[in-house]
């Protein structure tokens, strides 16, 4: 049985809501929009073609962190925000990536130089939701940018995150051997500083 029109869209608009208004092409055809009916509203300005075969709803307001709910839907649904970018996200430290860095299952073959990609496994106890896309903790995105970050920017992340008290130096500590003896290293090195 064919969907109106009217239903169609009230559908495609409670799934992009969830996204930020984005969506798949995948998720349109779901829905019920066939490829030809996509083509039509991406030609009619009402839907943008944000990648291939990702789209935004043109009505619906661009948000701060729309590139992320894009890489997410890039994943397919795989990625988790991670490394500085959870950082940015959760504004610890003072961290301005040049690149979105995305945690993906080491199963993940989709590469695309725009996104930093990092393979690996996450908890889900180490996930915060957010609107259209998935991000590490704060004490998780400590931990996976331990290594590769300079200790002043490291040390002021945790800094920031034990102000807040969204975590603890006895957590980063505890989950920072599961890291390697870089990173428990680092966090050490950061804690010492924050002390002086």
């Amino acid at each position: 049985m064919k969907r109106d029109a009217a239903d169609l869209r009230t559908s495609l608009l409670r799934l992009a809501a969830t996204q930020a208004g984005y969506f798949t092409a995948a998720q349109a055809l779901q829905v019920g929009y066939s490829y030809p009916a996509q083509l039509y509203h991406q030609r009619r300005g009402e839907w943008i073609r944000v990648d291939h075969g990702i789209y935004r709803l043109a009505v619906w307001p661009e948000t701060e962190n729309a590139d992320l709910v894009r890489w997410t839907l890039w994943s397919r649904g795989h990625g988790v925000v991670s490394h500085d970018t959870a950082l940015a996200v959760h504004e610890l430290g003072d961290v301005l990536p040049a690149k979105v860095h995305l945690l993906v299952p080491r199963n993940f073959r989709s590469a695309d130089p725009s996104v930093v990609l990092h393979r690996g496994d996450i908890r889900d106890d180490e996930i915060d939701e957010r609107v259209g896309f998935r991000v590490a903790t704060p004490t998780r995105a400590i931990l996976d940018s331990a290594v590769d970050m300079d200790i002043d920017r490291l040390a002021g992340a945790i800094r920031d995150a034990l102000e807040r008290g969204v975590t603890t130096a006895s957590r980063l500590r505890g989950g920072a051997g599961e890291f390697g003896q870089s990173a428990a290293v680092a966090i050490e090195s950061a804690l010492r500083q924050l002390r002086r």
